[in-house]
């Protein structure tokens, strides 16, 4: 499947953009330190400049050089987006195949507590978080990662459902095996398709969660930067520079939309498998 998914990859020249473009873009995360620019260092006498060949991206209000602020950025959105995606897929995985799995009461109970918070406005729950957490990095990835994976545990129980019933894991249960022991080894592994494509959506998802709470001011601070962040800072000087706001918010753009589209793809083969 794999080796098939590649060659429709190198067969699109979209995919293959998409594929290259993420490959790019984590490339330029991991070695932003390599860069000779500090994303906080400040030029007064270099403010406002527009995008040359000394400053790629132009410059801020306080003379920081604008492409490294947007590299940096995107290196704390993409921590933010694998980072809330682990903690919302392994919430959710686990909840969906303990309800679905075992179902009767406890089932009840987990789908209960599901709806409950799928209930929770974002905003609001937000709000009450940053009065007991100091807004940031950290705050943020916990917010998004505890409390987005409703959604998965819905998908994976259902999954989960359709599989218990299947022969292999009624032999297993006939012989003995602890039902821990068929969890992981006999539904985890038939459900791990539908999890990673529930898994890169999460990424997209928590990319833009974070970018949205960041423009609005509820994520992450100062002098750290996001891209959701830098929009909200370009707000005040759209007239004067207008690629302050353009250029993080084309990165968040080709960012989700290369997700997106690798997953609607690795989608697309796993329903031929099926």
């Amino acid at each position: 499947m794999i080796k098939a998914y590649w060659q429709s990859i190198k067969a699109s020249k979209l995919y293959l953009f998409s594929f290259a473009f993420l490959v790019f873009l984590i490339l330029l995360s991991l070695f932003a330190p390599l860069f000779p620019f500090s994303p906080t260092a400040t030029h007064v006498n270099e403010t406002w400049q527009a995008p040359s060949l000394s400053h790629w991206f132009g410059t801020d209000d306080l003379g920081r050089d604008y492409f490294i602020r947007v590299i940096y950025g995107g290196r704390v959105s993409l921590i933010v987006g694998f980072s809330a995606m682990l903690a919302s897929t392994f919430i959710g995985s686990l909840v969906g195949i303990v309800s679905g799995y075992f179902g009767g009461w406890l089932d009840n109970l987990l789908m209960r507590l599901v709806e409950i918070l799928s209930s929770i406005p974002w905003l609001v729950l937000v709000i009450v978080l940053s009065v007991f957490l100091r807004p940031g990095l950290t705050t943020i990835i916990i917010v998004i990662g505890c409390f987005s994976w409703m959604g998965i545990s819905r998908l994976i129980r259902a999954e989960t459902m359709a599989i218990k019933n299947r022969d292999f894991v009624r032999y297993s249960e006939f012989i003995g095996e602890k039902k821990s022991r068929i969890m992981i080894r006999h539904i985890l592994p038939n459900i791990l398709p539908i999890l990673i494509v529930a898994a890169t959506n999460a990424i997209s998802n928590a990319i833009m969660t974070e970018s949205a709470l960041s423009f609005l001011g509820m994520g992450i601070q100062q002098p750290m930067s996001s891209w959701g962040s830098l929009l909200q800072n370009a707000q005040s000087s759209l007239q004067r520079a207008p690629y302050m706001a353009i250029l993080p918010g084309i990165f968040v753009l080709l960012t989700i939309y290369s997700i997106n589209n690798l997953s609607e793809l690795f989608k697309s083969h796993l329903q031929r498998e099926v």
